[in-house]
């Protein structure tokens, strides 16, 4: 892809991030490229929403994040609304969504501007609410104590009809996860947890996350929930330190919704969107989590390793009790041609294969650019619906909800 204009997300607390941004900047200048900081504030400043930063930038079709996957997470928000490319350039502590080292970003952005990168596509959520988010006043001083300001709680998006009993569509785009948690310390907050619009269990617990794949390695994993691999569609619901004996996570389909109704004598509960508090719910209210049709695209300059990632970020060691059999192989491949049966899988390089490298400054042969698949993007579900009155034919769901259970006086 030729870049066209370029945002710039960067970690202000690292020096090497700062400096790294300068050559970014330069790399823009000498290419004709418009380049501007995004997601910045002053003490003094209120932060944008993912719309509002998104115009202020230009509308920008590479967003380049210096920093950790925390980082990464605030340019992710803003690329996911117009479908630009992210990439990540490492200085974090974990790095599962980061790319790129320093000193390999300015090859990184000719590789990207040449058309030597590939794309690969996330999956998001986005969710419902019975009605808009709002911070409380004193709530966000307390919950961000030591960081910087708040983003503002999420817009309404335009499809929202109100009193129809779905709720209002908000502009969110999560690429981790959202966490519904207690805001009092000596009180656990209590919800009803719905899937496909069916009680699974009425739950008192510290926290629920409901996640993505890729939110899988983040909050939900430190929880106690699977590991997906992000190719997966699915959506992951991970209880935190529940009150009762069931406390796995269960694994929805993508296209079933997950709805957490906060019960009438729970206290209140922080709404947070990719670590982020967005909003605050009193009893009463409720959110319904589904996939985005959004994707978010994620510049890839190599094969992608991300049980390599699992096992050297997470520090895996091996049993005990293999050690007297030696340290197994990295890879398990033979050399041999792949087997018709087998050609759809997604296997390593032969062993013998060279390394991929960066690309140099000039754009790379027509027959080694890789090309993106676009996924087709549909529509996913939604959650909670109220009964209609006996007399009152049940409501047709929302163009952005497909898949529900039945209404509750539907022939079984």
């Amino acid at each position: 892809m030729a870049v066209r204009r370029l945002g710039l997300v960067v970690h202000e607390g690292r020096p090497l991030a700062v400096q790294t941004a300068g050559t970014v900047r330069e790399w823009a200048d000498r290419h004709g490229i418009g380049c501007t900081d995004i997601d910045v504030w002053k003490a003094d400043e209120d932060r944008r929403g993912g719309m509002d930063e998104l115009h202020h930038a230009g509308d920008p079709d590479l967003v380049v994040t210096l920093g950790g996957d925390g980082t990464f997470l605030r340019g992710a928000r803003i690329a996911a609304k117009n479908n630009a490319a992210v990439l990540g350039v490492d200085l974090g502590k974990v790095g599962f969504l980061t790319e790129v080292a320093c000193r390999d970003v300015e090859a990184a952005l000719e590789a990207v501007h040449h058309g030597g990168a590939s794309f690969e596509e996330r999956m998001t959520l986005t969710m419902r609410a019975s009605r808009p988010l709002e911070i409380p006043a004193g709530i966000e001083s307390l919950l961000r104590y030591g960081h910087g300001p708040a983003l503002p709680p999420p817009a309404v998006r335009p499809e929202s009809t109100e009193g129809d009993g779905w709720g209002v569509a908000l502009d969110v785009t999560a690429l981790n996860d959202v966490v519904l948690e207690k805001l009092a310390r000596d009180h656990q907050v209590a919800l009803g947890v719905y899937l496909s619009g069916r009680l699974l269990a009425s739950y008192s617990a510290d926290a629920v996350i409901v996640a993505t794949p890729t939110g899988s390695t983040a909050y939900s994993f430190a929880a106690g929930g699977p590991i997906l691999s992000p190719n997966t569609e699915a959506i992951v619901f991970t209880p935190v330190a529940p009150h009762m004996t069931f406390n796995r996570s269960v694994v929805a389909a993508p296209d079933e919704s997950i709805g957490l109704r906060v019960l009438p004598h729970s206290g209140q509960a922080a709404v947070s969107i990719d670590g982020q508090l967005r909003g605050v719910l009193d009893p009463g209210d409720w959110i319904g989590v589904y996939g985005a049709p959004r994707r978010l695209r994620l510049v890839r300059l190599r094969p992608a390793d991300f049980y390599g990632r699992v096992r050297d970020r997470f520090r895996l060691t091996d049993a005990p009790a293999t050690a007297l059999d030696g340290e197994s192989d990295a890879f398990w491949r033979p050399t041999t041609p792949v087997p018709p049966d087998l050609a759809h899988l997604r296997l390593p390089p032969p062993p013998d294969a060279p390394l991929p490298r960066l690309p140099d400054s000039a754009p790379p042969p027509d027959d080694v650019r890789p090309s993106l698949d676009e996924a087709a993007l549909h529509p996913l579900a939604d959650d909670v619906r109220p009964s209609p009155p006996p007399d009152q034919a049940p409501l047709s769901p929302p163009p952005d909800v497909v898949r529900l259970s039945p209404p509750p006086d539907e022939a079984r």
